[in-house]
C-alpha cells in the first residue's frame, strides 16, 4: 500500500510549510491556500485526510467542510480543523459539520503526527470494510449489491445526456451437473476461473463485471451500444472457452461454456436500471432455450411514457 495523501488547506504559506515539514516523510502532501482551491484539489487528488484551516478569506473552513460533506464523492474524506481560536463553540460547530478532530496552532509536531496517523489508519480500515461489503468473497468481483447500486447510478447519470448503456448477463451451462460430477470444491475453482476470464474480457475501467449469484455473472457497460456489447460478449465467450475446463456433464461441449444475454438501450431519466436487468435476463433465458453456449439480445425497445390529455 502506497503513502496516504494529506491535503493541507491554509491561507498562510508559513503554516503550510510547518505542517509539510512534519508530514512529508510519511505522506504525500498537497496544499491549497483558499477554500475554493481546496474543493478543487480535493476532487482531483482524492486525499486520505484534509487538514483544514478555519479562518480563510472568501469561504471559511466551516463552509468548505459543509460543501465537502454534501458532495457524495468527497463526503468520506476525514477533516481535521487547524485553528488558533481555541474556542469551544467553534470546535463544536466544526464537529457538528462532520470534522473528526481539531488541532490548535501553533501545531505541536508530535501531536499533529500522531493524530494524522491515527485518522489515516481509521480511514484505511473503513475503506477496507467498505470494499469487503461490495465484493464477492469467492471471486473478488463486485457483488450483486454493488452492481445494482452502480446500475442505478449509471442510469441516472447517462439518463441526463441520453447516452447508451448495455448490460450483459451470463450463466455457466449445466453447472449443477458440473458440481455433481466433480464436486463443490472443483465448482468453486471453476467459478473463480470464469470470474478471472470475465475480468480479462471486460477491459475498460468504467465497465463493471460482477458475480450476480451462484454461477451467474453480469456486466455493466456504460456508453456502450448494442454492437459494442456484442463484441464484449464474444470476447467473454472466447476467454471462457480458452480455459478448457473439462465438463463431462455438459450436453453442448466437453468443456465449460456459458450462455449470454445482452440488453442495450439509450438511457432516459424515467427508466430504472431494473429494466436492463430484466431484459438481459430474458435474453439469457432465450440463449438457454436455443441450445446454450450462445449469445442473444441487443438493443431493446424503450416505451415512451405518454401524458394523459
Amino acid at each position: 500500500m502506497g503513502k496516504a495523501t494529506i491535503l493541507i488547506v491554509d491561507d498562510d504559506i508559513a503554516n503550510i510549510e510547518i505542517m509539510n515539514a512534519v508530514l512529508e516523510e510519511d505522506y504525500e502532501v498537497c496544499f491549497a491556500t483558499s477554500g475554493w482551491q481546496a474543493l478543487d484539489v480535493a476532487r482531483t487528488a482524492q486525499p486520505d485526510l484534509i487538514l483544514l484551516d478555519v479562518l480563510m478569506p472568501g469561504i471559511d473552513g466551516f463552509e468548505v467542510c459543509r460543501q465537502l460533506k454534501a458532495d457524495p464523492l468527497l463526503a468520506d474524506m476525514p477533516v481535521i480543523f487547524t485553528t488558533g481560536l481555541g474556542d469551544t463553540e467553534d470546535e463544536m460547530r466544526g464537529l457538528a459539520l462532520g470534522a473528526i478532530d481539531y488541532v490548535t496552532k501553533p501545531v505541536q509536531p508530535a501531536i499533529l503526527r500522531a493524530r494524522v496517523s491515527n485518522h489515516v489508519e481509521l480511514k484505511r480500515l473503513r475503506d477496507r470494510l467498505a470494499t469487503m461489503a461490495v465484493t464477492d468473497a469467492l471471486t473478488g468481483l463486485s457483488n450483486r449489491r454493488h452492481l445494482e447500486r452502480s446500475l442505478e447510478s449509471e442510469t441516472a447519470r447517462l439518463g441526463r445526456i441520453g447516452d447508451w448503456l448495455s448490460v450483459i448477463m451470463l450463466d455457466i451451462d449445466f453447472f449443477k451437473q458440473f458440481n455433481d460430477t466433480y464436486g463443490h470444491p472443483a465448482g468453486d475453482r471453476c467459478i473463480m476461473m470464469v470470474a478471472a476470464a470475465l475480468g480479462r474480457a471486460v477491459k475498460r475501467a468504467t465497465d463493471l463485471p460482477a458475480r450476480y449469484g451462484g454461477e451467474e455473472f453480469a456486466c455493466i457497460l456504460p456508453g456502450t451500444d448494442a454492437a459494442g456489447a456484442e463484441l464484449v460478449a464474444q470476447e467473454i465467450r472466447l476467454q471462457i472457452q480458452s480455459l478448457n475446463i473439462p465438463h463431462e456433464g455438459s450436453q453442448v461441449s466437453p468443456y465449460i461454456t456459458v450462455s449470454i444475454g445482452i440488453a442495450s438501450a439509450r438511457c432516459r431519466p424515467d427508466l430504472p436500471g431494473e429494466r436492463w436487468i430484466a431484459e438481459a435476463d430474458r435474453q439469457l433465458y432465450r440463449s438457454k432455450q436455443r441450445g446454450r453456449d450462445r449469445i442473444s439480445g441487443g438493443e431493446f425497445a424503450v416505451e415512451e411514457r405518454r401524458c394523459r390529455a
